[in-house]
């Protein structure tokens, strides 16, 4: 039996969090059990990754950002996409939307070389919904846990864009508008490594290097239409997560 349909007969299709594989010690938590700390742990209405910082015309986004887009209840964070009545550079109309970054924050955590990130999502079911864990740092040092879109909705994109390495994960299971899945990516210094739901699925046999680290991007982005099918109406988009975990491990880690 697959791990993800051992899951649904246990938990009903409800949040759940096992860790895929963690080793060495918890370094850096984000359990949503608490409102989010805005400019010491993260920060919502700038990123470097876009052209305008609060707003990205670019990548085929709508996104305006939106720091009151990410709200918290019961251990969940919610992000909420909703039209922003602005207007982008590209003629576009823009949506308010969330995005939670390290980036600016007061403490400026990055994950490193042999870091393992997990997070904990329930993946969404809006037409237009584009969400991601991601790393950014100085234009670069990108390695995506995962980007989703519904128009795909048993398909994970898992990029690495230091290294150039990138893969799909299907599986209509663990996969599905709607479903928790527990997502991960170890940082190897030769090999990255993603986990879905406690199993490896991908090793790129590229890494970061021994050198790299990058600030953690987590949001919820907005499709503009040549990619993916932009929203089709005004209804607002959501997605959850339940928590975003960094462990760091021994030197074996940066394999």
């Amino acid at each position: 039996m697959k791990f993800s349909a051992l899951l649904d007969m246990i938990t009903g299709g409800e949040k759940f969090t096992p860790s895929p594989t963690p080793a060495g010690s918890l370094v850096w938590a984000e359990e949503f059990d608490a409102p989010i700390a805005w400019g010491t742990r993260w920060v919502g209405d700038r990123t470097s990754a876009f052209r305008h910082c609060d707003h990205n015309p670019d990548d085929n986004k709508l996104d305006w950002l939106d720091p009151a887009c990410v709200t918290v209840s019961d251990g969940v964070a919610t992000f909420t996409a909703t039209p922003a009545g602005r207007t982008l550079e590209n003629g576009m109309q823009a949506w308010h939307t969330g995005l939670l970054t390290t980036e600016y924050s007061a403490d400026e955590f990055r994950v490193r070389t042999g870091d393992l990130i997990e997070t904990r999502v329930r993946l969404p079911a809006g037409t237009g919904a584009w969400p991601a864990l991601w790393t950014w740092d100085e234009g670069g040092n990108e390695v995506d846990t995962f980007e989703y879109h519904p128009d795909n909705p048993h398909l994970l994109e898992l990029s690495n864009h230091v290294n150039h390495a990138a893969s799909y994960f299907t599986d209509e299971r663990a996969v599905a508008p709607g479903r928790w899945v527990t997502l991960g990516t170890r940082y190897g210094e030769r090999c990255v490594e993603w986990y879905v739901d406690g199993g490896c699925v991908f090793r790129d046999g590229t890494g970061v290097g021994p050198d790299w680290s990058a600030y953690l991007i987590l949001n919820l982005s907005v499709s503009a239409g040549a990619h993916h099918p932009a929203p089709c109406g005004p209804e607002p988009i959501t997605f959850e997560v339940g928590h975003v975990r960094v462990y760091r491990g021994s030197a074996s880690g940066r394999r």
